[in-house]
């Protein structure tokens, strides 16, 4: 009964956190420094378009994990999401991030907890 309850915790703070990232700084440009990273990735002239872009899909995720619709399909997108995004800052914009290289360690972090919250605390279906 206990891992109920921090799985569908954890499921709702997943789902914030990607709320937050997507609508508050992506969409509404609350936190400016995401339009610069994706600036300095493609370094283009539509980094507000491809910014909102990838805001209203963080959004999409958002409605994906609460649905719990092929949950397992959606954690392992979300860690391979996640880790990619994660490798090319580290790698292209550390300067950016919010604790520089250390984001890595909370990238990594959140990976995990996707991971537990999705194969280790999911309830198991019973097939009648």
């Amino acid at each position: 009964m206990y891992k109920k309850y921090v799985h569908i915790l954890l499921t709702f703070l997943i789902a914030s956190i990607w709320l937050i990232n997507g609508l508050f700084c992506k969409v509404f440009n609350l936190v400016p420094r995401h339009q610069q990273i994706v600036r300095e990735i493609v370094s283009n002239d539509y980094s507000r378009e491809l910014t909102l872009v990838i805001g209203m899909l963080e959004i999409t995720m958002v409605v994906w994990i609460i649905s719990n619709y092929k949950s397992k399909l959606n954690a392992i997108t979300q860690i391979v999401i996640v880790s990619i995004m994660n490798i090319i800052e580290f790698l292209i914009t550390p300067d950016l991030l919010l604790w520089g290289k250390l984001n890595i360690v909370f990238s990594a972090l959140f990976v995990y907890i996707v991971y537990v919250n999705d194969f280790k605390l999911t309830p198991k279906k019973t097939v009648i």
